[in-house]
């Protein structure tokens, strides 16, 4: 019977362990939608901007103080209308997060060889170098993509850019 109860125990530490430890290291998402207009010139750098939002309720008012460490774990671009638009069109792209008054701005994604044949989605290479904390502590972010294109385009597009995000708790309060 002890045995018993302590094999119980043990996998109820067990699980309260991967618990907090899911609670201490959560992955948070931003996404923002990115409008590149029909009529945009290829080969020349420009700029699509948006407000990033997160559903995850830690970021905003006062519980954003409960964070620290806070930085990129994935970025993807997807189309979302026409939702098969083809990424190759991009020959590169960047992403930049900055506060909602394009202030601070970060470096966090990049792709500098999007493939003619991307398809409608495209993971892009993080740079996880840096904590954004102040940025995702602001009451607002926003989300900067600069890119060239390849090719013209035959009607605006509309992308969603997703960026992941990972935390620790603040301890210290």
């Amino acid at each position: 019977m002890r045995k018993l109860l302590f094999g119980l125990m043990a996998v109820l530490v067990i699980a309260a362990c991967a618990t907090v430890q899911s609670i201490v290291r959560s992955t948070l998402p931003y996404t923002a939608t990115l409008i590149i207009p029909l009529g945009t010139s290829t080969g020349n750098a420009h700029s699509a901007v948006s407000p990033a939002s997160s559903a995850d309720q830690i970021f905003g008012g006062s519980s954003n103080a409960q964070i620290k460490e806070v930085r990129v774990t994935s970025a993807r671009l997807v189309a979302s209308n026409p939702s098969n638009q083809n990424l190759g069109v991009f020959s590169s792209v960047k992403i930049y997060l900055s506060r909602g008054d394009g202030s601070g701005e970060v470096l966090v994604a990049t792709r500098n060889d999007v493939s003619a044949n991307a398809g409608s989605n495209i993971v892009l290479d993080i740079d996880n170098t840096r904590f954004v904390d102040d940025i995702i502590k602001s009451s607002s972010a926003r989300v900067r993509m600069e890119y060239v294109l390849r090719s013209s385009l035959s009607t605006d597009v509309s992308l969603k850019a997703s960026l992941g995000f990972v935390s620790s708790p603040e301890t210290a309060q």
